[in-house]
């Protein structure tokens, strides 16, 4: 491993490793158990590798009111009109559905953690010891939550959407100080849907710079293609929200994957980490039995002892056990010192 890689529940996360895919729930589970589950073994069929979960309850995140700032008010949102307390109340995890979620991704191979949203519920998720924290954008500047989950010494995935570069020093500074070792921060784009052209995924190698940690995406555009070229630039972590079906509606459905999607995310990521290799010139072990389809000069006529080569008699075609093409100009005009029949691989041996 790296310096800044590290492992979550054994497996290792880092540019020295395939992507980790984590396929976020949220409210997707539309208030039901059974389909809860139902979610956690599609996105283990799909190769995920971990699933992720949020825990909190309405009470805990807001006021149940039903006005001013308490409503959203904005008519471009997919929420338009509704409180935020009626909204978490449909999106929220009942906090006794964990354990039984947890468990069945763990018998599936998956890593099941989630996102704490206040200091109970942090204090709840240790006592179903999950692997790893990820911090919300809305929460990433909310410090003394990042100092909490810090000290359980846990790994952290931060999302940094609508942070500034001086948002994101005070968490990275705060989540160290108290006992963070183990960091991942995750380029976001705090709009659902995002689009491509509002998801600067340039900022991925500027972050790993500044802040010396691993660092990914968390993806709320439609499709593949953000993700797999965000592997291009550094990303080890890819969390995209998944659901079984849009069609079936919710709360995140509208931006969230479908199994077949989020199959081919992993599938895609893991290629595009793949063909990354390191910079490489020249013939590799894989092309060496190609060397010979390149162009070379041949003799394309029957010549005599004596007969000078000319552009009737030397041709520069496939395969490539002639002299290299370059020396064409080089060798036009010489003589051959044997006969020489067509399809004779010109070498410097044939040269009078």
């Amino acid at each position: 491993m790296t310096k800044s890689e590290f492992a979550i529940a054994g497996r290792p996360i880092g540019t020295g490793q395939a992507p980790f895919v984590i396929a976020e729930m949220s409210g997707n589970h539309n208030q039901s158990l059974a389909r809860a589950l139902e979610i956690v073994e599609a996105a283990a069929r799909t190769g995920a590798h971990a699933i992720k979960i949020q825990t909190y309850t309405p009470d805990t995140m807001t006021l149940d009111l039903n006005e001013r700032e308490f409503r959203i008010s904005d008519p471009n949102s997919l929420w338009f009109g509704r409180s935020l307390y009626e909204l978490y109340g449909e999106a929220f995890t009942p906090w006794e559905w964990h354990k039984p979620i947890f468990e069945r991704a763990r018998a599936l191979g998956m890593i099941p953690f989630s996102t704490p949203f206040d200091a109970s519920s942090v204090d709840f998720l240790e006592t179903l010891d999950v692997a790893v924290y990820k911090i919300a954008s809305f929460e990433n500047t909310d410090l003394p939550l990042i100092r909490k989950v810090a000290a359980t010494g846990k790994p952290m995935i931060i999302s940094t959407g609508m942070a500034s570069v001086a948002e994101i020093d005070d968490t990275v500074r705060a989540a160290r100080a108290a006992g963070c070792t183990d960091l991942v921060l995750l380029k976001c784009t705090s709009t659902y849907p995002a689009t491509p052209e509002n998801t600067n995924i340039l900022s991925i190698p500027h972050m790993r710079q500044l802040f010396g940690c691993e660092v990914g995406l968390s993806d709320h555009t439609m499709g593949i293609g953000v993700s797999v070229a965000s592997v291009a630039l550094g990303a080890s972590v890819i969390e995209k929200h998944f659901t079984l079906s849009r069609a079936d509606g919710g709360v995140d459905s509208a931006f969230s994957m479908e199994p077949g999607e989020m199959a081919q995310l992993v599938l895609e990521t893991e290629r595009a980490w793949r063909a990354l290799g390191a910079v490489s010139y020249g013939v590799t072990d894989a092309e060496r039995k190609s060397l010979q389809f390149r162009r070379s000069l041949y003799i394309c006529r029957d010549m005599k002892a004596g007969e000078v080569l000319s552009e009737h008699n030397l041709r520069a075609i496939r395969p490539g056990q002639g002299l290299p093409t370059k020396y064409q100009e080089v060798v036009l005009g010489k003589t051959v010192k044997q006969d020489v029949a067509r399809g004779t691989a010109l070498t410097w041996q044939l040269l009078a």
